[in-house]
């Protein structure tokens, strides 16, 4: 076992078993999970737990249920991102099926003759949830020139502090007065579009051991407005980000990671001095009225899966629900003629919504449900000395492999299993090669949450030409992905440039193999 990963599993344990006791007091702030009904841990669970986590006795042979890394929840024999998860109850199987009706619905304009269909837009940039997701996998890699499906510009303005949530370190800002909180880049009929967002390449060639090269895609994105957002040129005031749409596998089983035991890994100081500090992404959840953990989105900005839902229905398609009620999504006071529009919401009909309250349930239990497939050969000699070298490089400060999921009597198929998803979903400062300027609640314009790597493997196979990998889709393979690290994760990325070739082909082949 490597020195490093002893420290960190020993600093686990001990605060694993000391917060069994915080979950079952847990009312308010961070650690409030009202989305959840858990059974609280018993000092003797805990210990078992910190046991079960702990880094590997060796890298000779595959760890126990290492081939399960959503536990009873994984799917054998099968590797689609499509799937419910086994365990599901039959009671709860039409639940699953109506949320994937709803997630692949494609929504038209109102009034309509479908009125349960009706309230697209004014301004959208999908017609379906699936539109962005399609198989629920990452999109293809951008290219330079090409419709850029699956790609979106996050947009916002400093705004005054008053305007913030009481989350101490909030980063107060605002969506911006002509465009909104992104841009739409398609429109109903007779109504511009608001723009489109181009992008182009910079080759940066990184030199590797063994004379080896790597070249690195360095995107430069550009916005050519249209409509009521019209004006060409560079904003100084406006904070753009570009976001890719992630793989959706396994969410579910990430909301079930207790907050005590997240935030136990937690070291904004960095106290023990190793280079990594890792934040809590704390945010506001809609869905409950008060400030939770944030686990999902790159910055993780969002709480739950209902709030996720939400704020996908009205920035992406244009619908309001209970949650974000704005009739016209993300339209804004300067948009006249988008606001003179319909917006389909019905006094008698889905609660006078454009999404129900129902129907925000269904999707977010179908994005909860969706299954991990089962390992590809983790006992293979190659992905195993990929793994030692995963862990030997230091990878596992940020992506821990386990974690054990709360007892949830509600719900089996997620309840009190050992996952291996490999994230902390902490906040993590990356260098200034990734940042995007853009703070996002707590999360500075360099912090991004790291990112899961259960199913990576995966993607390529779903995608004539592969996928595009980190928050905007850049890295055309996982090694770039990697060489892409800076900021806290710049020790381990010089490691891996560093290794023999033969052993970095060994760590993409263990990554391939998640």
């Amino acid at each position: 076992m490597a020195p490093f990963d002893n420290m960190i599993s020993a600093a686990r344990a001990m605060l694993l078993i000391a917060g069994a006791g915080l979950i079952a007091g847990a009312g308010a702030g961070p650690l409030a999970e009202p989305h959840l009904r858990p059974v609280p841990r018993t000092g003797a669970e805990a210990a078992r737990i910190a046991a079960a986590i702990g880094a590997p006795a060796g890298f000779d042979a595959a760890e126990a249920y290492e081939a399960l890394p959503a536990g009873a929840a994984t799917l054998r024999g099968g590797a689609d991102f499509a799937s419910p998860a086994p365990g599901i109850a039959d009671a709860r199987r039409m639940e699953f099926e109506l949320g994937k009706a709803l997630f692949e619905k494609l929504w038209v304009a109102a009034p309509s003759a479908t009125r349960a269909s009706d309230g697209l837009g004014p301004l959208f940039n999908a017609r379906s949830c699936a539109g962005c997701h399609p198989g629920n996998a990452r999109m293809p890699i951008p290219e330079a020139g090409a419709e850029n499906t699956g790609l979106v510009l996050k947009l916002s303005r400093s705004a005054p502090a008053v305007d913030a949530p009481a989350i101490a370190g909030w980063h107060p800002t605002m969506p911006d007065p002509a465009l909104g909180r992104q841009v739409q880049d398609r429109s109903l009929p007779g109504l511009p579009i608001e723009g489109r967002l181009r992008v182009a390449h910079d080759e940066i060639a990184v030199p590797l051991s063994g004379g080896e090269t790597a070249m690195l895609r360095a995107p430069r994105y550009g916005l050519e407005r249209a409509g009521d957002g019209a004006g060409q040129g560079d904003d100084p005031g406006l904070m753009q980000s570009v976001r890719q749409a992630p793989q959706l596998i396994g969410l579910g089983l990430l909301e079930a990671i207790p907050a005590a035991d997240l935030l136990a890994a937690a070291d904004p100081e960095d106290a023990d001095g190793d280079g990594i500090s890792g934040r809590a992404a704390v945010v506001w959840s809609a869905a409950h009225g008060q400030a939770m953990l944030g686990r999902f989105g790159y910055k993780a900005g969002a709480a739950t899966l209902r709030d996720m839902a939400a704020m996908a229905f009205a920035d992406d398609l244009g619908l309001s629900s209970p949650l974000r009620p704005d009739p016209w999504g993300d339209c804004t006071p300067a948009q006249a003629a988008c606001l003179a529009l319909p917006s389909g919401e019905d006094a008698g009909l889905r609660d006078g919504r454009g999404v129900s309250g129902e129907a925000l349930d269904l999707v977010a239990f179908y994005t909860a449900s969706l299954a991990v497939p089962e390992r590809r050969a983790p006992g293979d000699p190659e992905v195993l000395a990929g793994k030692r070298a995963f862990h030997a490089a230091g990878c596992t400060a940020c992506h821990t492999p386990r974690h054990v999921t709360h007892r949830l009597p509600d719900s089996p198929e997620r309840s009190f299993q050992l996952i291996w998803p490999y994230s902390d979903l902490l906040l993590h400062d990356m260098g200034p090669g990734l940042a995007d300027g853009r703070p996002e609640g707590l999360a500075t314009g360099r912090e991004w949450r790291t990112a899961p790597l259960w199913g990576i493997g995966l993607n390529d196979a779903m995608r004539a030409g592969g996928v595009g990998y980190l928050h905007d889709g850049r890295a055309r393979t996982l090694l770039e992905a990697i060489l892409w690290h800076g900021g806290e994760a710049r020790l381990a990325r010089d490691k891996v440039a560093a290794m023999p070739p033969e052993t970095r082909a060994a760590l993409i082949r263990f990554l391939e193999s998640l």
